[in-house]
Formats: C-alpha cells, structure tokens, sequence
C-alpha cells in the first residue's frame, strides 16, 4: 500500500491551548462471519496517534477500526454546483487538519482543546442524490452517476425509516475518543451552513478487545473473523478498490453500504445458547464453527451430524454469508454496535407495563468494489433465509460512492467536479 503524506500543519491542539493561554493572559460519532466478517480493531495505540489522511485511497476504509464512529448523512441545498465543489474543498481540508489533531482554522468550537487526535479519520460518500434528485439534475453530473451506485433494494423484512436512510453525501468519522469523532461531525455540519443540511446521524461502538482478540456484537458473539486482508494489496484490489471498470474519478475509491439493524435483545436473551449457536452457526465462547475447536478453523459446510443432517444448519447466519454460497462475493466489514436508549410499545404502555425495549444493535457498515455483485448479492439470501432475522429488522439503509483520496492541495471528489 502507497504511504500517505504524514506532514502536519504546525499548530497543534496543545499548541493551540497554549496559543489561547497567552491569548487569555494577554487580553483577558449482518453480524456474525464468513464473507460478511467484521474489521478487527486496531493494535493499542497512544492517544496522541494520528491516521494519514492524503493519498491515493481515503482513510477509514482499511484503517484498522477505532472503538467509536458517528455516521452522518446530508441533504443538499445549494442550487449550484460551484458551491457544492466549495463545500467538498472545505470539508477536505478541515478534514485533514482534524485527523492531525489541529484545529479547524476557521471557528473551530474549541471542544477538543488539549486533547490528541486519537487516530481520527474522516471519509466521505457520494449519495445518489447528488447526481440526480427527484428526476431532476440539479448539478448537470447525471451522466457521471457510476452504474455501480444503483438505488437499494428495498429487501424482504425491511422497516425502513425514511428520515435514517439515504443522503446526498455522506460523512463517516471514526475515532478511539468518542469526543473526537462527534466534534469531527459536528465541525463539518456547521462548514456546511447553506449548501447542506444533515439528514441523519448514527453513532456507533466497538467493545474494548485487544488486537488479537475479535470484538464480540450485542449478541455475545465474535463479530468478524474471516474478513480479507487488508494489508494484503490483491484482496483489496479484487474486493474493495474500485478499478478501471469505473469512472475516473471513482478509481482507488470504494462503495459503502449503511444499514442500521435493530436486535430485540429481549427475545434473544430468551433463547438458550445451544439455539442461538445453531441460529449463528458457530459457539458463543469460541467463536469456533459448529463442528469445530477453534475461531479461525475453517466451517465445514459438507459436515453432518449422526442424523444425517448439517452440522452448520442449512438456515444459520454464517453459511448463508459466506463466499461458498454467494458464487464467491465478499466484503470489506466495519461494523459498530449501537445503542440508542429504549423505545416503547404502544400496546403494552404505560412503560411500567414493560412496554420498554432497547432500541439498540449494529451499524452494518461495509465496503466493496462494487454493491451489486458484493453486499446486495449476498443479502437477497440472507434476507429471505437467515434465522436471524427472527431477532433482527433493519429499519435504515444507504449506498455512497466513496471517491478516491487526493494529495495535499486537492478536495475529495476534485475530479469529479472538473470535468462536466
């Protein structure tokens, strides 16, 4: 992989700190394995650690995954599409000051003074909104909507809330401090004012594993196992980069897709462990597959029990999901769990009633070179066949184009908007 540009702007947020002392002085934010497998956290780093942001590829796609992310989506409402290219210049180069841990030159809140950058990184999509909105072409770039940004599927199970899915652009920031990633958000919304407003935030967590541990989901489970990897170059080419097959300014970017699922944490912690492992297909301390001993041992699709049936169960999570079965589709998986308080049920209210549940899952968040033969592929099966889906509904959902990085000098996107 290509080494970013690591060079930093001079102020940082200490020096800024001290900056505003003297200053004082002076005048007074799918689930379990196979092809759909999860990101492995990142290797302990120091606070102070910061991701490069300038280069071929934007960051946050392969980053080893922080502990916390905010997902943002926004609706334009710029009538031109200078203003639009304006926006993706500001937001680039704020970007870039924030993942070095500076501040934001220009009116930053002053939130995160004295504290580091936390391997920030801050990637942004292309919804297809901005190519074509209610049939019209609002910025004269329908004719450069890559075919591979289709609209998504509106699949069987599904309760999607308008107002959580979809967006013009998108904004993901992920970080080890959850301050860090929500002022991230929060910095670029307010350099937004007048072209762009947010359409809908989601926040996301990773529990406190080590490098060489996978994090388990809210449903107990190792949540990511068999993902390709991400330092080996060829898997990312096959998998996650878009290449010449796409429009140029797509190349070394990449398609991500959001889906927020809900889990009713209350049926499932019902269930006792021997069914909700056949429901997974692999065992709950281990994380080994059904049939095996270890969580890397590879799942045994062929195997059967003294009856003649599957080991794996013909219906569980991991069979369905994993590239044997799916013509050999995969995923680059960067999933967070969520837990966005309780909801009550209007049958059973009051709440003393136990009209409350959790309104809590995973932020199902993936990337792949293209949608329609990587995520949509492998889940047209699983929506129709996972037993899981007793326990999960998804009630949000969007596909961005993410562009290619850029050098120092540019914008995400720049290219885009260059030639119309």
């Amino acid at each position: 992989m290509t080494a970013r540009d690591t060079d930093r702007p001079r102020l940082s947020r200490r020096g800024f700190l001290g900056a505003a002392s003297g200053v004082a002085a002076a005048g007074g934010s799918a689930l379990a394995t196979g092809a759909m497998a999860a990101m492995p956290v990142a290797q302990a780093a120091p606070p102070d650690a910061a991701e490069p942001f300038w280069g071929p590829h934007q960051s946050g796609i392969i980053t080893p995954a922080q502990s916390h992310t905010y997902f943002a989506a926004f609706d334009l409402i710029a009538g031109k599409r200078e203003q639009v290219a304006d926006l993706l210049q500001r937001w680039t180069e704020a970007a870039a000051q924030m993942s070095a841990g500076h501040p934001v030159q220009s009116g930053d809140s002053g939130d995160l003074i004295g504290l580091p950058p936390s391997r920030l990184t801050v990637t942004f999509g292309f919804g297809a909104g901005l190519f074509i909105k209610n049939g019209v072409d609002r910025y004269g770039l329908a004719a450069r909507r890559p075919a591979a940004l289709v609209d998504m599927p509106n699949f069987p199970g599904d309760q999607l809330i308008e107002a959580k899915s979809g967006g013009d652009l998108s904004v993901q920031a992920c970080a080890d401090d959850p301050q860090v990633a929500f002022h991230a958000v929060r910095t670029l919304a307010r350099l937004a004012y007048d072209v762009a407003e947010m359409r809908w935030l989601q926040s996301g967590f990773l529990g406190g594993f080590g490098a060489k541990e996978t994090p388990r989901n809210l449903m107990g489970f190792k949540d990511g196992t068999n993902n390709p990897r991400v330092d080996d170059d060829a898997a990312m080419n096959a998998v996650v980069w878009v290449g010449e097959e796409g429009p140029d300014w797509m190349r070394g970017g990449s398609y991500v897709v959001v889906r927020r699922s809900r889990i009713f944490l209350e049926h499932w912690d019902r269930m006792k462990v021997a069914f909700q492992e056949q429901t997974v297909g692999r065992q709950k301390l281990s994380g080994a597959p059904l049939g095996k001993l270890r969580e890397n041992d590879a799942p045994d699709l062929a195997a059967t029990d003294a009856d003649g049936n599957p080991v794996i169960p013909e219906n569980s999570h991991v069979r369905l999901a994993m590239a044997e079965t799916n013509d050999g589709a995969r995923i680059l998986r960067r999933a967070y769990s969520y837990n966005d308080g309780v909801s009550y049920t209007a049958e059973r209210w009051p709440p003393w009633k136990q009209g409350m549940e959790f309104d809590a899952g995973l932020v199902f968040i993936c990337y792949q070179r293209d949608p329609r033969s990587g995520f949509i592929k492998i889940f047209e099966r699983m929506a129709k066949f996972d037993m899981m889906n007793q326990f999960v509904t998804n009630t949000a959902s969007a596909l961005f184009a993410c562009p290619g990085g850029t050098a120092r000098g540019g914008f995400i996107g720049q290219s885009l908007f260059a030639t119309v």
